[in-house]
């Protein structure tokens, strides 16, 4: 009912554009979204009706980037582990087998969709003296010569990598791309961060690994479902990070967002090309 006499659309994350929305609004003519990814979003109905839609790619790359290495450090280094161990008066005499975790430095790093953010996430790692490997459906030269990183499939990234980012878009094809099969291919001492969306990891098959052992760590800023319930098993795991989708929550980035999108909004109501279409066939 808000929606019917509507010309612009400024969204989030969380708001749903369907079909079901874009009936109830028929003078719609601008979606702009404050976010990168557009999975809330039915695009291809929305360039069917010739609905321009907006969204704010690179602002929140290195903030995202940042996150994913903190999650990763965090996890593999049991940082999480380690604070409860303090707040619960268990930290007694230097032992040294305590809260063992497992080495980031010199390690191999497996990112699944190098696009702006996994390829920050590399050039991180690169600092780490990581060596980084990449899965997905193109290949990435200007990555791969400046740093070193190398092009394979998913499940041999899976096999190999010593700690896994997930980067990736969630589409229809990658729904789930994490997943019970693949999780068996993964290394017992591995740890796997998803920054991306949750949906790209089926949850159910992440408890089950982590509760038997055949992952050692995961750090998760997004879940599926999200928000994740306090009584969920993830939340009570030791082995598992998650924290509240912080990825781009800096002031800074937070603000750049914001302005995108306004501007964004703006340039599609005064029938100008926004400066990030996410359809820009519709100008065409």
């Amino acid at each position: 009912t808000r929606a019917a006499s509507v010309d612009a659309l400024y969204c989030m994350l969380t708001d749903r554009v369907d079909a079901a929305l874009l009936d109830a609004a028929p003078r719609l003519r601008v979606v702009s979204n404050m976010a990168v990814g557009l999975d809330n979003i039915d695009l291809d109905e929305c360039t069917e009706r010739g609905i321009a839609v907006g969204h704010t790619p690179g602002v929140l790359t290195g903030a995202t980037a940042d996150l994913a290495m903190a999650l990763l450090l965090a996890a593999a280094r049991r940082v999480g582990e380690g604070i409860d161990y303090v707040r619960s008066g268990s930290w007694g005499e230097f032992r040294l087998d305590l809260l063992l975790g497992h080495e980031v430095h010199s390690s191999v790093l497996g990112i699944v969709g190098m696009g702006r953010i996994g390829a920050s996430v590399a050039r991180r790692a690169v600092g780490f003296g990581m060596s980084i490997v990449y899965s997905g459906p193109t290949r990435k030269p200007d990555i791969e010569r400046e740093l070193g990183a190398a092009h394979t499939s998913l499940e041999r990234l899976l096999q190999t990598a010593d700690h896994v980012v997930i980067t990736a878009p969630l589409t229809p094809e990658t729904h789930h791309l994490i997943n019970r099969e693949s999780l068996r291919l993964v290394k017992p001492t591995a740890t796997l961060v998803n920054v991306a969306r949750g949906p790209l990891v089926d949850t159910d098959a992440l408890v089950e690994a982590l509760e038997r052992g055949r992952i050692a760590a995961a750090a998760l800023d997004v879940t599926d479902p999200e928000p994740l319930p306090a009584d969920h098993p993830l939340v009570a795991l030791p082995n598992c990070v998650v924290i509240p989708h912080l990825g781009s929550a800096t002031q800074a980035t937070r603000a750049a967002m914001a302005d995108l999108a306004a501007r964004n909004l703006v340039q599609g109501l005064a029938g100008e090309q926004m400066e990030a279409a996410a359809n820009p066939q519709v100008y065409l």
